[in-house]
């Protein structure tokens, strides 16, 4: 997938313009794009729309115009976007409740390194976690890590045709697996191995 450059990017005035759009567009674009990992975790998977609309969002938040903080963002951010042999995916430990947040995040030290993806055919494949900072300290998780699931040749080649996909958390407090990630997904994470 083609990386984000300043000259594929809205200036603040024409995004300001088009912001309402751009953002149901994103939204639309982002549903099948999510998977849930039991009740209280969830990926969302990226791509370059995904990112464009963060990018753009942060401009927009910071006020930033100049080229240098344009390109500070972007740095930031097109690490997020899969280059076709991987997934690449925003996940999210969801507790409305704080204090309940807070129990969990200290129960689930280390579950980034317990996300896994498996290609009906293939051994499961772990993904690579907070590769810009650790997020992780001996007491607690995050509730936001971004994660790499690299894949071989052979897998991609597999989802591509249409293999299945399964996914799932095996971390010791919090283990789930989805036997096969809806269709819907599906035909968006082959796409994005292209």
């Amino acid at each position: 997938m083609q990386l984000l450059t300043r000259e594929s990017l809205m200036s603040l005035e024409q995004y300001a313009a088009r912001r309402p759009q751009f953002r149901a567009e994103v939204l639309a674009h982002k549903r099948d794009r999510s998977l849930a990992l039991g009740s209280h975790a969830t990926l969302y998977f990226e791509d370059r729309l995904t990112v464009q609309y963060q990018v753009q969002e942060m401009l927009r938040i910071e006020r930033v115009f100049e080229p240098a903080g344009i390109e500070e963002e972007l740095v930031a951010y097109n690490p997020l976007i899969p280059d076709g042999r991987n997934w690449k995916a925003t996940f999210m430990i969801e507790y409305e409740d704080i204090w309940e947040r807070r129990a969990a995040l200290a129960r689930l030290v280390g579950i980034e390194h317990e996300v896994w993806a498996q290609v009906c055919g293939f051994e499961r494949v772990y993904a690579v976690a907070d590769e810009d900072l650790e997020r992780t300290t001996g007491d607690k998780t995050s509730s936001v890590h971004f994660l790499r699931f690299e894949l071989t040749p052979a897998m991609a080649a597999a989802v591509r045709r249409g293999a299945a996909i399964a996914m799932g958390l095996s971390h010791e407090a919090y283990a789930c697996t989805v036997e096969a990630v809806p269709e819907s997904v599906r035909r968006l994470l082959a796409a994005d191995l292209d």
